[in-house]
């Protein structure tokens, strides 16, 4: 095979392996559709500490598939909230972004609101969201 001949042909596979790569990764949901059915955790239980976790306003821990904000001030289930942490447009792990108040999905930029309604697509599906009970110090999310 002459040199000419070498490169085009390393060329046009490079070419292919990059253009299935780049596609692979930004097509398809963990259902495989974009937009498809992002099953949120479910039988969740667990406990945070409030005396040592998620202590001002803005600040969010994730835990279980699930993250939890604080919301407000106060130790009322009011002044948190808990959502799926995955995207429920392609499943990618969403941040509470504490200037907006809002969920905000850093991979193609949903955003969600406290409550877990969509404010911003390509997400067209609300995040589940997840019960608070707050006892003392501890709080118990479960869903």
């Amino acid at each position: 095979m002459r040199r000419d001949e070498f490169l085009s042909t390393l060329g046009i596979s490079l070419a292919a392996v990059c253009a299935g790569g780049c596609l692979a990764a930004c097509g398809k949901s963990d259902s495989g559709e974009p937009g498809g059915e992002i099953n949120p955790p479910s039988n969740v239980s667990f406990t945070v500490n409030l005396a040592s976790q998620i202590t001002a306003v803005g600040e969010s821990l994730a835990s279980n598939g699930v993250i939890v904000a604080r919301i407000a001030t106060g130790s009322t289930a009011a002044s948190f909230t808990a959502v799926q942490q995955a995207c429920t447009h392609e499943g990618t792990s969403i941040l509470y972004t504490t200037s907006k108040t809002r969920f905000t999905c850093p991979n193609h930029g949903s955003e969600f609101s406290p409550s877990g309604s969509v404010l911003l697509g390509p997400a067209t599906k609300s995040l589940k969201v997840y019960n608070i009970a707050i006892a003392g110090n501890m709080m118990t999310v479960t869903g």
